[in-house]
């Protein structure tokens, strides 16, 4: 989710020639987004949000998955009313603030994922994207397409798509880090470095030495910490 506060205006593109202003939103696995701003009027506000939280803040996350789209959509004026509050506050403590309010309002309101959904998700990152779906439906007794159904339908992924963005999310911090890119395909359960490309690719359209310098990466040391 980013909020734009700058005086010019930052462009969000979805890589599929649509692009959204002011106030955006982006899925999970949305292809290759970029945004862009003009040199010394680039201010925004951007907030990273766990799929387990983003349905009760954003609704629906099927149709989310793989999009980019204007905040305006699902939270109407509310949205408005945010970003003038966020354009109006002096500090960034308080635009924090502004947007930690606007965040639990909306949870406040929203429908939570089932309870079971958010465990597989949290097994799914703690494992790294290494466990098997058949397992994790045992172990919530659920049937396999029942699962599937239910955690498409709530985190906007389907369970393998899901692992193999967690996986990748992983190597890209050990990138980052400046591991070579062989021992972090090996380390992160990749079949070899060609695989790891493959995937750095498919996820943002960059090589894998490029996504390592990437700013991105290094703007949170505590949302995105060099995790070993």
């Amino acid at each position: 989710m980013v909020f734009d506060l700058g005086d010019r205006p930052l462009v969000i593109d979805d890589g599929n020639g649509q692009q959204q202003r002011g106030r955006a939103v982006a899925g999970l696995a949305p292809n290759r987004v970029r945004g862009q701003g003009q040199p010394g009027s680039f201010t925004c506000l951007q907030v990273r949000l766990s799929p387990v939280l983003a349905r009760p803040v954003l609704g629906a996350a099927s149709e989310l998955s793989g999009a980019v789209l204007n905040l305006d959509d699902l939270w109407g004026s509310d949205a408005v009313r945010t970003q003038e509050r966020l354009r109006a506050a002096t500090s960034w403590e308080d635009r924090f603030a502004i947007v930690e309010v606007a965040l639990a309002r909306r949870y406040d309101a929203g429908r939570a994922v089932d309870p079971e959904v958010a465990f597989c998700w949290a097994r799914m990152v703690a494992a790294r994207g290494h466990i098997r779906v058949e397992r994790l439906a045992a172990e919530i007794e659920w049937s396999r397409k029942r699962l599937w159904s239910r955690f498409r339908a709530q985190i906007g992924v389907h369970p393998k798509r899901a692992a193999q963005l967690i996986r990748f999310d992983h190597a890209a911090h050990r990138l980052a880090a400046g591991h070579a890119a062989a021992t972090v395909a090996a380390d992160s359960g990749y079949a070899d470095q060609s695989h790891l490309h493959r995937d750095v690719m498919t996820f943002t359209g960059l090589t894998p030495a490029t996504v390592a310098k990437a700013p991105f990466l290094a703007v949170d040391d505590v949302a995105w910490s060099a995790r070993p």
